[in-house]
């Protein structure tokens, strides 16, 4: 499994050094479209290779994606810890039951159990 992770790490990073050498022209970013700019009389442009953008815009994209999960899963991990709290109620409680039945203070009850009070 180990020699599988790293012949796909090996060949996504192939494919991703022939997309760089492939797309090495540079291209201008505006923050704001030309009537924008001259309606609001500023704008700021950057001229940079087109794969430094695509994959900007990968990673950018993969971390709206994670902050957006791990949002939507706030309340799942909220119910868990919730849980795992009560779990360890419960079990401190079951503890403390069977600890007090452990030894019965009646001599009735000793006898009932089958323990027999000497």
């Amino acid at each position: 499994m180990r020699v599988l992770k790293w012949l796909f790490l090996a060949l996504l990073g192939l494919v991703l050094l022939a997309v760089a050498s492939a797309n090495r022209e540079p291209v201008l970013l505006k923050l704001v479209p030309d009537e924008v700019d001259s309606f609001f009389g500023f704008g700021l442009s950057l001229r940079m290779p087109l794969f430094l953008v695509v994959f900007a815009g990968i990673v950018a994209g993969l971390a709206i994606g994670f902050v957006w999960e791990w949002l939507r899963e706030a309340k799942h991990r909220s119910a868990a810890s919730q849980h795992r709290r009560e779990a360890g109620r419960l079990a401190r409680e079951v503890d403390r039951l069977k600890a007090d039945k452990a030894e019965p203070e009646d001599d009735v009850l000793a006898l009932v159990e089958g323990k027999g009070a000497r």
